[in-house]
């Protein structure tokens, strides 16, 4: 399947490639043959910045910063070094790339708006250094010896076909990119960041590679576009226009996908420029209009792009013909017996953990071993710090005090993918699937933590999906599953890490009776294959048929612990969490 998609995509590129160069040749008028080169550099600007904000959702203001260093960097070079630009665009990339990984080693610190508007300030910095270096306006001197060499043709067709490869080549690396570990990563860090790194993912190692190959592409581009104008100023290479342009034609085409940005630019560079051309004098300005309107009817009419609006069209089409057989999941498996003889090893324990945010203690002083095999549930009233304990056990927070071994080892202070990669699978209250993304693809990134290759991760997610009985909904958007299958789906991410303990958080949440059997079923069987599970729940009546042992927190302190039966006869944890209908009930 992946080989025919690699396939057709090449076709497309080709084809799109090949129309776009026959176009130039009927083409004569200088002015429009200028547009029909520019058009290629916006969509490789476009694409650059759809590398790292579209794919990981870390959206950027501050492209122009590696667009404008491009573009100067190949001027200056052949003013002072009379170096050739077919050397100075490569090197523009190179140090669009350097500029990226300067960017992003302290911007990534930063999340959301406060990301966003750091980006922006690095091109607003440099268009007063450059101003102040007294580079207010640089032309690349002519070549009339050797016009080739210096990049300068009397054919202005060429500067299109040149512009045209340059595009061709980015959208290629994109592409693969897009199949890549490195790209499905990065969707799944824009899709929900703490899940990822839940996975497995290394997110911010990820990201640092994602912002330099991202402004490696817009130092290119900048470089190119340097050599098609001729003169470089600081308003028209770091100016706010270049970044929002770049940022329009890919939320224009569509965002995260690759003929997004090509899309954009095709349609609303030509656009601005014609209709700039015809009414510049009247309305002065008039690119800014086309592409505040442009970026308006996308935010009303397709808030995603017009590829991602087209692709869920007939998305929709496609679901309404499939018979609801195929759509419908079904775990057809008896309850097993329930696993009673944990074995007397202690896979993971936590000794005197406390955790305090101000003056609230979620978390006071609790110690709990869990035994190989073992399925144990914490359970307790609203805001006992259950979940706070699960993040304490997996990294996403740190304990103010006490320790936490798996298989004897400290894990405290270290990241979430790297206590994933020891042996630790987590799922979430509120299931954060990769919606955007297959259910395969979804079980997939989970797998890559612990798998060499990519053949062997997709191997392995298929394992994992039949284990937790979606492997009938494999190619499914994980935005289309029910909640049911949401949940499994999160089971199946965490077991292809390969995880020998599993923390299961609400897993049973919103789902209905006959669900609620079809889940405990699933995991009671992942306890027979040797994998010990932590599980936080609020449905007590499945709860005492699931676990070996209970352990019940009030107030982020340990109230009881001890074998199901028993829990439920206790007072203090009926008094502060069953409560009476349950003695009732029970009696």
């Amino acid at each position: 399947m992946l080989g025919i998609d690699l396939r057709r995509q090449a076709l497309l590129i080709a084809a799109f490639a090949i129309a776009y160069g026959l176009l130039a040749l009927f083409v004569e008028h200088s002015y429009y043959l200028l547009i029909l080169a520019v058009v290629p550099v916006w969509a490789v600007m476009g694409l650059s910045w759809n590398l790292l904000s579209g794919y990981s959702g870390f959206v950027s203001f501050g492209h122009a910063a590696f667009f404008g260093l491009g573009a100067y960097f190949v001027a200056l070079a052949q003013i002072h070094w009379g170096l050739s630009p077919w050397i100075g665009i490569p090197c523009a990339a190179a140090v669009g790339a350097v500029a990226g990984l300067v960017v992003g080693i302290p911007t990534f610190r930063l999340r959301g708006h406060y990301f966003a508007l750091a980006m922006l300030a690095y091109p607003l910095a440099l268009l007063y250094v450059f101003e102040w270096l007294g580079y207010q306006e640089i032309a690349l001197p002519m070549q009339r010896e050797h016009a080739f060499v210096y990049m300068q043709f009397e054919d202005h067709r060429i500067y299109v076909w040149l512009a045209l490869a340059l595009m061709i080549g980015a959208m290629v690396l994109t592409s693969l990119v897009e199949r890549s570990r490195f790209g499905m990563s990065l969707v799944a860090i824009r899709e929900d960041e703490a899940a990822a790194e839940a996975a497995g993912i290394r997110t911010l190692a990820w990201k640092l590679k994602a912002i330099t190959l991202s402004g490696a592409l817009a130092g290119a581009a900048g470089g190119f576009y340097a050599v098609v104008l001729l003169v470089v100023t600081p308003p028209a290479v770091f100016g706010m226009l270049v970044s929002a342009q770049a940022l329009i034609v890919t939320m224009f085409g569509g965002v995260g996908t690759l003929w997004g940005p090509v899309i954009g630019a095709v349609v609303l560079v030509p656009l601005s420029e014609f209709l700039h051309a015809r009414l510049g004098n009247v309305i002065p300005g008039i690119q800014g209009v086309v592409y505040g309107v442009a970026i308006v009817a996308v935010i009303l009419l397709a808030p995603e792009g017009v590829f991602w609006k087209i692709k869920d069209i007939l998305l929709r089409r496609r679901m309404r013909k499939e018979p609801e057989a195929l759509r419908a999941n079904a775990v057809v498996a008896a309850l097993p017996a329930k696993k009673r003889s944990p074995e007397s090893v202690i896979v993971f324990e936590v000794r005197h953990a406390s955790k305090a945010f101000g003056g609230l203690q979620a978390v006071r002083d609790v110690s709990i071993q869990v035994m190989r095999g073992e399925i144990l549930g914490i359970i307790g009233p609203n805001g006992a710090g259950k979940t706070t304990l699960f993040n304490l056990l997996n990294g996403f927070i740190q304990p103010d005090q006490g320790r936490i071994l798996l298989e004897g080892k400290d894990i405290v202070g270290r990241r979430p993918y790297e206590i994933c990669a020891a042996g630790v699978g987590r799922t979430f209250q509120v299931v954060r699937p990769f919606r955007r993304m297959s259910v395969l693809e979804n079980v997939v990134v989970g797998a890559y933590v612990n798998a060499a290759t990519d053949s062997l991760a997709r191997a392995v997610a298929q394992e994992a999906l039949a284990q937790v009985g979606l492997q009938d909904q494999a190619q499914q958007p994980a935005g289309s599953l029910t909640n049911k299958q949401l949940r499994l789906l999160e089971i199946a991410r965490a077991l292809a890490g390969k995880p020998r303990l599993l923390l299961l958080d609400e897993t049973l949440a919103g789902l209905g009776a006959g669900e609620v059997e079809e889940v405990i079923a699933v995991v009671r069987k992942l306890a027979t294959q040797g994998i010990t599970i932590v599980i936080i729940e609020h449905t007590m009546q499945a709860m005492v048929r699931l676990v070996d042992r209970f352990v019940v927190l009030n107030e982020g302190a340990p109230l009881a612990e001890g074998l199901p039966e028993d829990i439920t006869r206790d007072n203090a944890v009926i008094d502060a969490y069953l409560g009476k209908r349950w003695r009732v009930a029970n009696a």
